[in-house]
């Protein structure tokens, strides 16, 4: 998996559904991007499988 992917997460501050892409070249991935609804800074863990299957979880900045 090399590719751009786009996955849906809810913002755990307003609580909206937002699109976010994820590399899929990088097994193991921590970053921060914003709510495009609040603006409110959202961190991400990503994780990527052997098989390709990806987790992605979203927190907020003080969990």
């Amino acid at each position: 998996m090399s590719e751009l992917t786009e996955h849906s997460i809810e913002c755990p501050y307003c609580g909206e559904a937002i699109s976010v892409l994820v590399d899929g070249s990088v097994p193991q991935q921590n970053y921060i991007e914003d709510c495009h609804v609040c603006c409110r800074p959202i961190v991400l863990a990503v994780d990527i499988d052997f098989d390709g299957t990806v987790e992605v979880v979203a927190r907020s900045e003080n969990e």
